[in-house]
């Protein structure tokens, strides 16, 4: 397979090892790698070549690189039908399974971290990626947490937002569905 080599850097492919931050050479979608992780192919836009990042380029994700929100899953309409619905949760797939996940009052932090309330253990996810606020009144709002990636709700990038029953949310390559009133 040949790779390009852009401006200047490594390209590498996925399923090489690699630690450290790369950066999709399609997109510009950035990812952290451990030491021997396999490179994934990029959750954006589905690229194969990723170079190593610079210390001086911007480490966002390019929005415009991400397809619009899809039709909300299949699943969610079986998970709304166990739940409270006087409750607050955020609900979202891994390994093919739903997982759902009841916001507490107060402050849930999600990201990759062992200390994050809500863990996502994917290397697309920052350590410290967002922050969920449940008020008193049973509002929810969601905060980015100077995620590497950013935080998307209905397909926006935000900082900062107020959030209500039917928005997804996306971090990293996981796309969460806020349920409830």
């Amino acid at each position: 397979m040949d790779l390009l080599v852009d401006e200047g850097f490594d390209v590498r492919a996925p399923g090489e090892l690699a630690a450290g931050s790369l950066v999709c050479v399609g997109c510009g979608y950035s990812v952290v790698l451990e030491v021997d992780d396999d490179l994934p192919t990029c959750p954006a836009c589905g690229g194969t070549q990723f170079r190593r990042a610079s210390l001086f380029e911007s480490r966002t994700l390019d929005t415009e690189a991400i397809s619009p929100a899809s039709a909300p899953p299949t699943w969610l309409d079986e998970v709304r039908a166990q739940i409270d619905l006087t409750s607050r949760y955020l609900a979202y797939e891994e390994d093919g399974e739903p997982i759902v996940f009841e916001l507490p009052a107060g402050w849930t932090r999600i990201g990759r971290s062992s200390a994050a309330d809500l863990r996502l253990d994917d290397v697309t996810v920052s350590r410290r990626h967002a922050l969920v606020v449940r008020t008193p009144e049973n509002e929810l709002r969601a905060l980015d947490d100077r995620s590497l990636n950013g935080l998307s709700v209905n397909g926006d990038k935000v900082e900062w937002t107020a959030l209500t029953a039917g928005d997804e949310l996306e971090i990293g390559r996981y796309r969460l569905y806020v349920l409830g009133d």
